[in-house]
């Protein structure tokens, strides 16, 4: 059983002294997605070990208003990922199975790390999400930013070239591949 937060300022208290991000569930008991999530996801024992030991968990009841305002909520179930400072960096809408769920969340961490500028750690974070979720539909969006991540340390081109590579062999028809074709003029 995942041990949800229910309080956002304990969870952010609790996030800082862990140093860990916060997976934020917006949900709403009538929700099918929600009852789904609930019944599949969370009740994987995969998914439970891995929120429970990576991130900080907060379940919201989408009539929880205020904080419904706050993170512009229009729909159930939301996840959002946040540093220990409160701030979002990724956001998904709607139903995810167990291996979607991991992969959302270690593309989350990841993105923490990138937007904070800790590039080595977001690109171990998208290669965990690489090496472990590779069919995950977050994974085409993990080669982007690993690749963004290694040029952001390096300055490096060829960081940007191998992001198009990896993603036309592998993920030939993802839209990040689309927006990695650029980096072909380099």
């Amino acid at each position: 059983m995942i041990p949800w937060e229910t309080d956002m300022g304990k969870a952010l208290a609790r996030g800082k002294a862990e140093q860990k991000t916060l997976l934020l569930e917006f949900f709403s008991p009538e929700c099918i997605g929600c009852k789904q999530m609930e019944a599949v996801t969370f009740a994987d024992p995969q998914v439970v070990n891995f929120i429970s030991d990576h991130v900080i968990p907060v379940r919201i009841p989408v009539s929880s208003v205020t904080q419904t305002a706050d993170f512009r909520v229009s729909s159930t179930p939301t996840l959002i990922t946040l540093d220990l400072y409160g701030r979002e960096h990724q956001r998904s809408v709607g139903f995810l199975p167990p291996a979607d769920m991991i992969g959302s969340v270690l593309l989350g961490m990841g993105k923490v790390c990138l937007d904070n500028g800790q590039f080595n750690e977001a690109v171990i974070q998208f290669n965990t999400l690489l090496n472990g979720c590779p069919k995950s539909a977050s994974a085409p969006e993990a080669v982007y930013l690993r690749g963004v991540a290694r040029f952001s340390a390096s300055h490096d081109p060829t960081a940007l070239k191998d992001i198009y590579q990896q993603l036309s062999s592998q993920y030939p028809e993802s839209d990040w591949t689309r927006r990695a074709e650029p980096f072909t003029l380099l």
